[in-house]
């Protein structure tokens, strides 16, 4: 599914990412770990095509994707990809089912049938009676539900999640975990999250390690 080799990164004379080599099975869970400024996140987002890297290659469903124009990788990105984020960042103003369905009118899909799957979604995870609701007028977890809603939009090939517990009580976070691990089951998405959340690592297919910019 993901397959990247040779990934380096570098902020000025700081070198975060020194040389990584990853490779992602179809419908596998994989949990990277590590210190704070281990270089996790700009991997994720690298991965995720947030950002580009400074040498290396990626490949995911086998298409070279750092060879595409800004334009065309945006547009792989909004149709491959499902981000779940620590802070869900839900659109304020928008309702529930708006919020996820936003990666779908951005793929100018229509707009009748991207409701109907939104409201599959929401209920799916147990927000049917959410769907007009702002996010203001939500719990925490609630929230993070329709985040994963909103991931799961344009059925991607592959979700990658960084720290998605992080904001959540013990409980919320328990149900999230074991949410992630039902939509592979269901779904067969291929799922990589970054975590400090040991008992989540644990779960996982596999758990790596980051330390100083490399996999272990």
């Amino acid at each position: 599914m993901l397959e990247a080799t040779n990934i380096k990164k570098r902020y000025g004379e700081l070198e975060v990412l020194r040389g990584v080599d990853l490779t992602i099975a179809a419908g596998e869970v994989v949990s990277i770990v590590g210190k704070s400024g281990a270089g996790k996140s700009t991997l994720l987002h690298i991965l995720g095509t947030l950002d580009r890297p400074d040498e290396g290659q990626l490949l995911i469903g086998q298409e070279d994707v750092f060879a595409m124009r800004d334009k065309r990788l945006a547009a792989f990105r909004n149709e491959r990809i499902g981000f779940v984020f620590q802070f869900h960042h839900l659109l304020p103003e928008f309702t529930a089912l708006e919020n996820v369905c936003i990666p779908a009118y951005i793929a100018n899909r229509d707009q009748a049938g991207a409701e109907r799957r939104g409201r599959e979604l929401l209920s799916y995870l147990g927000l049917a009676n959410r769907a007009t609701h702002k996010p203001d007028q939500m719990s925490g977890g609630e929230q993070q539900r329709v985040a994963v809603a909103r991931a799961l939009m344009n059925e991607p090939a592959i979700v990658f999640a960084d720290e998605p517990s992080g904001n959540l009580d013990s409980v919320n976070s328990q149900e999230l975990h074991e949410l992630l691990f039902r939509l592979r089951a269901d779904f067969g998405q291929s799922f990589i999250i970054v975590t400090h959340n040991e008992e989540l690592a644990e779960m996982s297919d596999r758990r790596l390690e980051m330390i100083d910019g490399i996999l272990v």
